[in-house]
């Protein structure tokens, strides 16, 4: 099989208009029927506040699948690692055989997340953005950010972070990429009130986001909850909202924002929750006037991985990248 580094990857892979479209069609072909999505696998390793999960999809037609593995241990900023690693594995669809593994440490994950986002956005959100509110100071504060740079024009970003010298380190790096002002404020109720698009980028497992703080035309991607446990937006939001969004409708009643609303009793499965492919494929309509209050919850899906996994590793054999593992080639 190949292996492939993360400099190599990261060389090739990018947040951009191509991602966002091989995203777009990995979705539009779920919805189409024509994608394998078995359910999550997770490792929960409380003690050491992390977890892995598994996340895998065929999609019908392509010659090889992935199996991506991806850790979060979010204590690791104590010692000075990145909260998430992880990797893809391809295999033949028409074999099983191992054919590759990308040594991404998560990057591809936080690419594929970065463009769903901003494919939510770009059905959801208002056409007309001012400001955009980040809550996190993360990589996918920053990528999700420079992903809805690619479907919306905006002119201020605000963020709230727990940690001051990582919002003042936010704050400079993300002023001198977008070349427009980044204002840190105090509390999370100020972000929600200044923003037209709010993105919660953690891994809180109580709410920060309360129902009474939003206002109308608000846009908010949430996709820090990805675990029964994890908890960003208070159940009322959701309640609040005049549309629903999500990636898979089974997946966030178990994992995300959608699973804390639904024990509330506030929503369930019957209500009118639209799925991203519906609005790739033109199914479902999102936002139609700028006075909704509109949420998308994501938990990340395999078609995800798949998509962008196998495009990374055509276009590096393209390049004649990768190290060649086992007998000769």
């Amino acid at each position: 099989m190949y292996i492939f580094s993360e400099k190599d990857i990261r060389d090739i892979v990018k947040v951009d208009k191509k991602a966002l479209s091989l995203i777009e069609e990995g979705f539009k072909r779920f919805e189409e029927g024509e994608v394998t999505l078995p359910p999550i696998l997770r490792v929960d390793i409380p003690e050491n506040n992390g977890e892995v999960d598994v996340k895998t999809a065929y999609i019908k037609g392509m010659d090889k699948f992935a199996l991506k593995i991806s850790s979060g241990f979010f204590d690791n900023y104590k010692i000075g690692l990145p909260s998430l690693s992880g990797m893809m594995l391809l295999f033949s669809t028409e074999t099983g055989v191992p054919e590759a593994v990308l040594q991404d440490n998560g990057y591809l994950t936080d690419v594929r997340t970065a463009v769903a986002g901003a494919m939510a956005a770009k059905f959801m959100a208002k056409e007309e953005i001012d400001t955009v509110g980040v809550i996190g100071t993360g990589t996918q504060a920053r990528y999700q950010v420079k992903a809805l740079s690619l479907v919306r024009e905006f002119k201020r970003i605000v963020v709230y972070g727990r940690t001051p010298e990582h919002v003042e380190k936010y704050k400079r790096d993300m002023e001198e990429e977008f070349k427009i002002p980044v204002v840190a404020v105090e509390n999370p109720e100020e972000a929600v009130s200044k923003s037209d698009i709010l993105i919660t980028t953690t891994p809180a497992k109580e709410p920060i986001i309360q129902a009474e703080w939003i206002k109308p035309g608000l846009h908010i991607t949430a996709m820090g909850s990805d675990a029964e446990e994890k908890n960003e937006l208070h159940p009322e939001v959701l309640k609040k909202a005049d549309l629903l969004s999500c990636d898979v409708v089974n997946q966030v009643f178990t994992f995300g924002e959608h699973h804390h609303a639904k024990e509330a009793g506030l929503v369930s499965e019957e209500d009118s929750i639209i799925e991203l492919g519906a609005l790739a494929a033109g199914n479902k309509k999102g936002r139609t006037s700028d006075e909704q209050i509109t949420v998308t919850d994501l938990t990340g899906t395999g078609v995800q991985d798949t998509a962008i996994a196998v495009y990374g590793y055509d276009r590096l054999r393209e390049q004649e990248k990768g190290v060649w593992f086992g007998e000769k080639e």
